[in-house]
């Protein structure tokens, strides 16, 4: 698409410009812009001006608007500045950056022997400069460690060590630290090496030494890792390893976390020695990973922290602290808690080699989820690094050109902030990267560092580009690291680490923290010296401030409030201040403070005061002053003294001036005045103030006013030719300002060539006849100003100006082509040549003109324009060789992507339209050429092409790719299925009405047919069965219910792909009614007890029932119970009763109306039954001799029995008696004899039983089986059986012979003709022969009862004990064991008779107690038992000294006594006291005293400066306390008074405190003040003030001032308003153009600020407007007038003001520069006609022939500042005449001649 001539677009512009790369030789170096557009650009590259072009190393990139160019492995030939060139059809942009390949760095060369060596760093006096700096170190737990340092400078730095910002004697456990000083090996400096004795873990940490000395400070540091070393396996191979944690005795704590969040845990460990951390998860050790990070806060915390937590991450978490004291755990139970809505597939973790590719991919549940990629906490947008695709449910991150930095954490992420994480993990030179930020506090230490895949390599730090110090850095093996010692803002940056083409970067950020100005100086004392002196010393602060500082020393006159500042000093001692120092005679006070970067001290008063005269001396001005001043111009000089009306003498270069009315000398106060009203220029010279031996030197020059140049004021360029005569002109604003004129910087002097013209104003430099050697730079100078005119000669001989040599030209067909040639001057005619043959003029070629320029040009070039053109002129030619080729084919449509979705069956068709007709191209799917086939047809029109799927599938969706060779089009087709519909019904939503029971069908038509759809009910999905039948028959869809029911009613829903339709389906149910018994039931009577059933059937299954009986409704319980058994409705009686009668009516509902059914249900008297014996018939055996007795047990009393035997009815006679007791019936027979055998039958009137009774001698009673021996376990049950017949025999049991009567322990039973015997808990004691007898029989058994093995469930632990202390070994038995059953030994011998050991045992624990160990005590001890074993070693080590009472921080008052007391462990201990690190000794001020175990330190006498830390050291041994002196508080003894000053006015308040040093606020209006420029703070002794300079009525209000608890006021300050009057009027000006006014107003109040104004308009000081004020004078001083600047000038000061009026007289109107008088034009072409007049704006007349000449067709008239053009168009012979233009009273005239030729008409020539 081409732009139109109306609309050309916008032109490239540069977003962001390419920054300069610095690289090492061989890396990577890249350059990247952002360019806009339209058209896009085309962007090239480019270097010393030739364009690159792509190769293995160099590539360009190109992302939408940003382009980029990659360069690898860098040269150092590759060096340079590589520009970006972006052009489009509306213009051309450019951007630069330089690419610097540094070499790499190289071994040190052998050291060579110079002529002159250099002195070694450090060995000149100044600041303190590393020799040598600590190496980073990693070693294994119980290494020596050693580091080292080397400073030097002088004076000889002092060392010193801290460990992560802590001193060494701070560290908690620092007794395995020792320091080693020494000295430098070459040269001056010191050295102190750190020794480390058997590291431990926490030992680990940054080392910094430090240098300091008088001139600075300066620090050094390495990292110390100390680690745990590898376990060694088990001596013996069938040992179970010990395990790693010991088991937990109480619940852990619980913690939840959602599943993608980050979990923190953090334990804090106290213990000495230092505890080691180990953190374990599941029982595993831990290490640190991606996710997974350890560290340790600045509180001393350790922290594990758990990224993006996963289910995999659910678990046990311990941290495990152990030191040789002994160990503990804490730990958490992490839950993950997983969303509901997750990914299907999630990320796997994946590898790449650097410079390759890593694919991630993930599925979501459904494809129309969103999704987000983020690395760690940074979203990832698509681009050209980071490609992200969605493919259905498939989501995929590829990331290209791998790098270090990509190493790290992936996350997916859909709504709800479901995530799936991953590791991607970049193979190469880096193995383990920097953290992508590190935020460290100002002042603390940075430590960086990287792993590398090989050991020994060397790496590159640099931050920001710039590579650092080598001492910074430190290489061991594998690891490389950083140590940026505390920190500053300036360390802030990318930290980059480079191996070769590798590189990671880390963003340090440095966060500032508040530090605390210095301390105030101390010991203040003043001393009075030598006449009109005083001498001041002083102590430097304590503790001395870490930054350094400066002392400020302020002085105040008494009965002033105001503190002055004297002087600065830099170091501490004693000042000398003389009487030169203040201002005038009296009494001074002084005070100091300390002064750093971070704010000062609380000041210090010297005590007392000094009596001081200050000699006289000149204020103002201090240096030699020079003033330069124009003649007429009022000179004042001023000079100041420090006394009141002190006599002084002016001098004139040497000579003392006197007065006279050129030369007037005032005094007034402290100034001297020497006043010239008008300045001549003899007045020049040096002035001199002089008195008592000083004086003030004025250097004073009065020189005429500057020269201006009125005309030309901007540059002139003049062109002429060879022999013409060029003249110069310029205008100055003076008649006899002198001129110098210069040519290409050297002064022109007259001569036959060059004439200098002087006529009035004007100065002209005229060149008669000139010569290309005449061309160049001409200046006129006139003072300071310049007029700059630039001449070009060109010589005749040489027509052609542009081109000078041979141009080339490359042209597409069709496009348009110029070739342009320019000629010395206009009239001179060209030849256009073409191969050597004259070219024609046609629509094809066009020939111009236009001034000196001659132009060729080919609208539309084609193939037959290429060839070489001329445009010859006399002897010469300009060269133009054109090359016109066929244009690239393009795509002219589309020039987007095309994205097409359609339907399967659809017809699709992806057309492109190609720039050229017969241009071949090529047509891809997915990267394959397609071949032409049924279901792909490829046609071509012209230059259209086509591609078709005549009927597409889904198989044929893709990406398609038109290829035309030098452009390409893109299209995606996507084919999905036709939409699936639902054609009928057209409503969406149904309400249908049907009977229950009934048939029910819900049917819809669906388009295509065989679209498939789903059937909902009520929200869930439904099934076929035999109640509900799905059907498809063509389009049509069917559910069926054959037998539907109340409760199928309900939302159907029929839902296909794209569509679904509801049914509401509304089932009406009939009336409830009662189907059987279809009549009433007759009354039913029932027995007592009977169950009772009442039973009906309803209509409907579902229907509800009310049961009532006589009315009352039916609960259920207590006999009653209900059932519903489909239709049918069951009342059951379990067992009726007379209160059960009645009528039991069953109701369909519980409206009014509803049907119902009842029943009468009857309960008769209970007949009398037979309860016992149950069976009908009973066989009794009785013995002959014997009684016969058959009883019979009735339901119920006094029921008539009768007796039968062998059917003949007993009564009570002889030996039958009949006998009833209650509802008892006894039949008994004595002396039974064989007659009484045979059947009874007891018959009661509604039940009977039959006894048949058998009358024999008994049968003998024996034992069937014998007893089984029994062995059991101590505790365990024994349980003997036999059988005995017959089966009701009796048996007896004995053990040991005596018999065994049941209890606790003995159990007997029976079961037919068993009997079993059951002991329980058998003892050992209950050991011995079980004997059981049935008659005159019996067996016997032995029980053995085996004692339990006693084993150990809780085995004896190692102990360490510390000589002295109690032990307890402990072990607990799996059960309670007698006594004496374990037995204690030691070294496998019973343990000695002493008093210092007892055992005891509590149930199941055995325990021994040694009392005192001592060191003879250690050894190996074991507890035994007949069964188990078990050993433990106990360790005794010597008595350590521990402090039993520590010291306790102590807080006085200033000059009260401190008593420090401690109590140790041992007795006779020595050892030293000390406060701030410096040892104490006894003194009269320092008492110390020591007693047993006691120790005491009394501090007597202390001042605020004894602040600090006290101290107690024996052996290994150290306790501290803080002691705090506070000062005695501050009151106020005279507090400020009102006052009322008026404005502008110094306002002082005062008040009085009790002591010197204190700092006291000052506030107004509730708000507290600051010191500024306006409002000072003083403090003198103890008196302190404020002062208000320059008081204004803002300043009115209450002030207050405050000091700790105490304040004072409020007072108030009232500010008068202070009037201002014009003392001396403005006076009125008129002056000439180019002159200069002068405004002077006076005004009452020297201190007022004023403005100016002209015109209305606020004047402000620029280059012609000067504003100056002396004392109540106010100046406004104007230059270069001009016209427009006439008008009402004003001067205001607050409510004053003075008006005058300022006239401009305009200069006339003048021709500086005349057209040449006579000027010769060729007929067609166009005359111009140009002057120059004195200024610009002016206006002018043109004439011809004495008539006046009006802009139209013919004529046009230009003006552009000062030069005024005519133009004549397409001059004529008639044009021929005189021309006049006239400027005021100027004019200038030309004689225009016209030539030309007549033309024949072609026809009119012949040829011969």
């Amino acid at each position: 698409m081409k732009a139109s001539s109306g609309d050309q677009g916008s032109p490239p512009c540069f977003l962001r410009f390419p920054r300069p790369v610095r690289v090492v030789s061989g890396a990577e170096a890249e350059l990247k812009c952002v360019v806009l557009g339209e058209p896009p650009p085309v962007v090239v590259w480019e270097k010393g001006g030739q364009q690159l072009a792509a190769s293995e190393r160099l590539s360009f990139l190109a992302d939408g608007a940003e382009h980029g160019l990659l360069l690898n492995g860098a040269l150092p030939t590759d060096a340079g500045v590589y520009v970006c060139r972006a052009r489009n059809v509306a213009g051309e942009a450019y951007a630069a950056a330089a690419i610097t390949v540094l070499e790499p760095p190289a071994s040190e060369p052998e050291p060579q022997p110079a002529e002159l060596p250099l002195p070694p760093p450090g060995s000149g006096e100044g600041a303190p400069v590393f020799l040598a700096g600590p190496r980073s170190q990693w070693v294994l737990r119980g290494a020596e460690v050693v580091l080292t340092c080397q400073a030097g400078g002088l004076p000889e730095p002092t060392l010193y060590w801290e460990k992560d910002g802590m001193a060494l004697d701070e560290v908690w456990d620092s007794s395995h630290f020792a320091l080693e000083p020494g000295r430098a090996e070459d040269g001056p400096g010191a050295s102190l090496a750190l020794r480390i004795l058997a590291a431990r873990l926490p030992d680990s940490g940054v080392y910094v030494c430090h240098a300091r000395n008088a001139h600075g400070h300066a620090q050094a540091g390495a990292l110390l890792q100390v680690q745990q070393p590898p376990e060694s396996p088990p001596a013996d191979p069938d040992e179970a390893p010990a395990p790693v944690v010991e088991p937990l005795k109480c619940a852990p704590k619980t913690f939840w976390v959602n599943e993608g969040k980050h979990a923190k845990f953090r334990c804090y460990v106290m213990g000495k020695p230092e505890p080691e951390i180990e953190w374990h998860w599941e029982g595993l050790p831990l290490l640190p990973d991606r996710r997974r990070l350890m560290y340790r806060d600045r509180d001393g915390g350790f922290v594990l922290k758990v990224l993006y937590c996963q289910a995999k991450d659910r678990g046990l978490y311990v941290c495990a602290a152990r030191n040789s004291a002994g160990q503990t755990l804490s730990a958490v139970q992490l839950h993950v808690k997983e969303p509901r809505l997750r990914f299907t597939r999630p990320l796997q973790d994946v590898e790449g080699r650097e410079h390759g590719i890593a694919v991630l991919e993930c599925k979501v549940p459904n494809s129309r989820i969103p999704t987000a990629w983020f690395r760690e906490d940074q979203r990832l947008l698509p681009c050209r690094k980071y490609e992200q695709i969605e493919e259905g449910t498939v989501r995929r991150l590829i990331i290209h050109r791998l790098k270090a930095d990509d190493d790290g954490v992936y996350l997916c992420e859909m709504r709800g902030r479901v995530r799936t994480v991953a590791n991607v993990t970049v193979k190469g030179p880096i193995l383990k990267r920097l953290p992508r930020k590190l935020d460290v506090l100002e002042g603390e230490n940075a430590v960086l560092l990287v792993e590398t895949l090989e050991a020994g390599v060397q790496g590159r730090w640099s931050r920001d580009g710039e590579e650092l110090p080598a001492i910074c850095q430190t290489t061991s093996g594998h690891m490389h690291a950083l140590v940026l010692p505390g920190v500053t803002r300036e360390d802030a940056g990318e930290v980059t680490f480079s191996l070769g083409n590798s590189h990671t970067t880390a963003l340090l950020r440095v966060k500032c923290i508040k530090h605390s100005p210095p301390g105030p100086p101390v010991s203040a004392e003043m001393f009075k010296g030598q006449k009109n002196t005083v001498l001041l010393t002083w102590k430097p602060p304590e503790p001395a401030p870490e930054t350094p500082f400066i002392y400020r020393l302020e002085r105040q006159e008494v009965g002033s409030e105001d503190w002055i500042q004297c002087f600065s000093i830099e170091k501490a001692g004693a000042v000398e201040v003389p009487g030169d120092c203040v201002p005038s005679e009296g009494d001074y006070r002084f005070r100091i403070c300390a002064v750093s970067g971070h704010g000062r001290s609380p000041h210090v008063v010297f005590h007392g005061s000094a009596h001081l005269e200050s000699p006289v001396h000149i204020l103002s001005p201090q240096n030699k002053v020079s003033l330069t001043f124009t003649t007429s111009d009022r000179v004042v000089l001023t000079c100041e003294l420090s006394r009141v009306d002190f006599p002084a003498m002016w001098y004139k270069d040497g000579q003392k001036v006197e007065e006279s009315e050129l030369l007037v000398v005032k005094m007034d106060g402290r100034k001297h005045r020497l006043i010239l009203p008008e300045a001549k220029v003899q007045d020049s010279g040096e002035f001199e103030c002089r008195t008592e031996g000083v004086s003030a030197f004025f250097n004073v020059t009065v020189q005429d006013p500057p020269v201006h140049i009125v005309d030309p004021r901007e540059h002139v360029f003049v062109h002429a030719i060879t022999s013409e005569c060029v003249m110069l002109a310029c205008e100055v604003d003076r008649e006899d300002a002198p001129v110098r004129w210069y040519k290409d910087g050297q002064e022109v002097e007259e001569n036959d060539f060059v004439v200098l013209e002087n006529e009035g104003p004007h100065r002209r430099l005229v060149l008669p006849a000139t010569q290309p050697s005449d061309g160049g730079e001409f200046q006129c100078v006139a003072g300071d100003e310049r007029a700059y005119f630039t001449v070009t000669i060109t010589d005749v001989s040489s027509w052609i100006v542009y081109p000078s040599g041979k141009v080339y030209v490359a042209a597409v067909c069709l496009e348009r082509v110029v070739l342009t040639c320019e000629l010395c001057r206009p009239w001179a005619e060209v030849r256009w040549t073409k191969d050597g043959e004259e070219v024609v003029e046609s629509p094809a070629l066009l020939l111009q003109k236009e001034d000196t320029i001659r132009r060729l040009v080919l609208p539309a070039v084609q193939l037959e324009d290429s060839g070489e053109y001329l445009c010859e002129i006399d002897d010469e030619s300009a060269s133009f060789t054109v090359t016109v080729t066929e244009p690239p084919v393009r795509i002219l449509y589309p020039r987007d992507e095309v994205a097409l979705i359609a339907v399967t069956l659809e017809c699709v068709v992806l057309m492109c339209e190609l720039s050229q007709e017969d241009a071949p191209v090529r047509w891809y799917k997915d990267g394959l050429e397609v071949e032409e086939s049924e279901a792909l047809v490829l046609e071509r029109d012209g230059a259209r092409c086509r591609l078709v799927l005549p009927a597409a599938q889904p198989e044929d969706g893709g990406e398609f790719v038109c290829d035309a060779g030098d452009d390409s089009a893109f299209f995606t087709v996507t084919v999905t299925a036709p939409p699936e519909r639902i054609v009928h019904p057209a409503a969406r939503s149904l309400d249908l009405h049907f009977g229950a029971p009934g048939r029910v069908e819900l049917r819809c038509e669906v388009a295509p047919a065989g679209s498939q759809v789903r059937w909902y009910k009520d929200g869930l999905e439904v099934e076929a069965s035999d109640a509900l039948h799905l059907g498809a028959e063509g389009p049509t869809r069917t559910l069926t219910l054959p037998h539907a029911q109340p409760e199928d009613a309900g939302e159907y829903v029929c839902e296909t792909r794209d569509e679904a339709i509801t049914f509401n389906v509304i089932l009406a149910e009939p009336p409830v009614q009662f189907l059987a018994p279809e009549t009433a039931p007759s009354p039913l009577s029932v027995a007592p007890g009977e169950p009772v059933v009442l039973s009906c059937e309803l209509s409907r299954a579902g229907a509800p029932v009310i049961w009532s009986h006589n009315g009352k409704p039916v609960q259920e319980g207590e006999g009653l119970e209900l059932h519903a058994e489909g239709p049918r409705r069951v009342l059951c009686i379990q067992a009726a009763g007379p209160a059960h009668a009645g009528l039991y009516t069953c109701q369909s509902g519980a409206a009014p109306g509803a049907p119902s059914l009842s029943f009468t249900v009857q309960v008769a008297e209970p007949p009398v039954r037979v309860v016992a014996p149950e069976a009908a018939q009973t066989r009794v055996r009785s013995t002959p001799g014997g009684d016969l007795e058959l009883v019979v047990h009735l339901s119920g009393p006094g029921g008539p029995v009768r007796w039968y035997k062998d059917g003949e009815r007993l009564a009570s006679q002889g030996r039958v008696q009949l006998e009833q007791a209650g509802a008892r019936q006894v039949l008994r027979v004595q002396g039974a004899r064989s007659g009484d055998a045979g059947e009874y039958l007891c018959d009661a009137p509604q039940d009977s039983r039959i006894f048949l009774v058998s009358v024999e001698e008994p049968l003998p009673v024996k034992l069937v089986s014998e007893l089984t021996p029994l062995t059991v376990h101590e505790g365990d049950d024994a349980t003997f059986r036999c059988e005995v017949s017959p089966a009701d025999a009796d048996v007896t049991w004995l053990r040991n012979g005596a018999v065994v009567a049941p209890g606790p322990q003995v159990e007997m039973a029976r079961n037919g003709s068993s009997r079993i015997l059951t002991l329980r808990g058998c003892q050992l004691g209950d050991a011995g022969t079980v004997t059981v007898r049935a008659g005159s029989t019996a067996a016997s058994a032995r029980l053995h009862v085996r004692e339990t093995e006693l084993l150990f469930l809780r085995r004896l632990q190692d102990v360490r004990a510390e000589e002295g202390q109690d032990v307890c070994l402990e072990v607990e038995t799996g059960r309670v064991g007698a006594v004496g059953a374990v037995r204690w030994v030691r070294g496998g011998q019973p343990l000695p008779h002493d008093s210092r050991l007892s055992m005891a045992q509590d149930g199941h624990i055995h325990r021994l107690f040694i009392h005192g160990v001592v060191l003879a005590d250690q050894g190996t001890y074991g507890c035994e038992s007949h069964n188990d074993r078990t050993l433990a070693r106990l360790s005794v080590r010597p008595r350590q000294l521990r402090v039993l009472r520590p010291l306790e921080d102590v807080t006085i008052s200033e000059g009260g006594s401190a008593t420090f007391q401690l109590e140790l462990s041992q007795e006779g201990v020595t050892g030293e006291w000390a406060r701030g690190g410096v040892r104490l000794h006894p003194g009269p001020k320092c008492h110390i005293h020591s007693e047993g175990q006691s120790h005491q330190l009394v501090l007597s006498g202390l001042g605020l400066a004894d602040s600090g830390c006290v101290s107690f050291t024996a052996d290994s041994l150290r306790c501290a306390a803080r002691l705090v002196v506070r000062e005695v508080p501050v009151t106020i003894v005279r507090g400020p008074q009102d006052l009322e000053v008026t404005e502008g006015d110094t306002a002082t308040f005062e008040c009085e405190l009790s002591q010197a040093l204190a700092d006291v606020t000052w506030e107004k209006d509730g708000r507290a003040l600051t010191p500024s420029p306006r409002l000072r703070l003083q403090a003198l002794g103890t008196r302190r003030l404020l002062q208000l300079r320059r008081c204004g009525p803002s300043d009115a209000g209450t002030y207050s001032c405050a000091v700790g608890t105490a304040r004072a006021g409020p007072v108030r300050l009232i500010v008068h308003d202070r009037t201002v009057e014009v003392l001396s009027e403005l006076l009125s000006v008129s002056a000439r153009e180019g002159d200069g006014a002068t405004f002077e107003c006076t005004v009452s109040e020297a201190e007022t600020t004023g403005r100016w104004e002209l015109g209305g308009r606020l004047l402000r000081p620029g280059a012609r407007v000067r504003i100056r004020q002396e004392g109540k004078k106010h100046i406004l001083v104007l230059s270069e007038l001009r016209p427009e600047d006439a008008g009402e000038v004003r001067f205001q000061a607050g409510p004053a003001q003075s008006l005058a009026l300022l006239e401009v007289e305009a200069l006339p109107l003048q021709m500086c520069r005349r057209p040449p008088r006579e000027k010769t034009i060729l007929v067609g072409r166009r005359a111009v006609l140009e002057v120059t007049v004195s200024r610009s704006g002016g206006h002018v007349f043109w004439l011809r022939e004495g008539a006046q000449l009006c802009p139209g067709d013919k004529y046009e008239m230009r003006s552009h500042g000062p030069t005024h053009s005519l133009v004549i168009r397409d001059v004529r012979p008639e044009d021929q005449g005189t021309y006049c233009c006239q400027a005021g009273q100027d004019s200038a005239h030309t004689r225009l001649l016209v030539e030309g030729f007549s033309l024949l008409p072609l026809d009119h020539v012949s040829l011969s």
